[in-house]
């Protein structure tokens, strides 16, 4: 199985906590996390790295959704529901969620960071 490299926001609660759960599930080590809010170079451009979630698959750049899936695809419980998401009627629902909850993401950050 491919390694999977993500990007992700560290300075972001919502983010952190979604890959910190993701961690626990890649007991076999098959995910390459890159927190961003570290400095750490970007492959593309830093700000729109930052507004959705990247990864690569292979040779691939993925982003949103398909970004998720590639990531549930390399850990073994959630390689399902990543192996549905190849489906692009599946990923388009899946990218449309994710657009809404982009929407109201600066909300829920700022929620779960008064709860922390």
């Amino acid at each position: 199985m491919e390694q999977v490299t993500v990007w992700y926001d560290g300075a972001c609660p919502l983010c952190t906590r979604e890959i910190a759960l993701m961690r626990r599930l890649d007991r076999r080590g098959r995910i390459g996390f890159i927190d961003l809010s570290d400095g750490a170079a970007c492959p593309i451009d830093r700000a729109a790295m930052l507004e959705r979630l990247h990864a690569r698959e292979g040779d691939r750049m993925l982003s949103g959704a398909a970004a998720f899936a590639a990531m549930w695809r390399a850990i073994p419980l959630l390689r399902p529901l990543g192996l549905l998401a190849r489906n692009p009627r599946a990923l388009r629902v899946l990218d449309r969620a994710y657009l809404r909850f982009l929407r109201v993401r600066p909300a829920l950050q700022r929620l779960a960071r008064r709860l922390d």
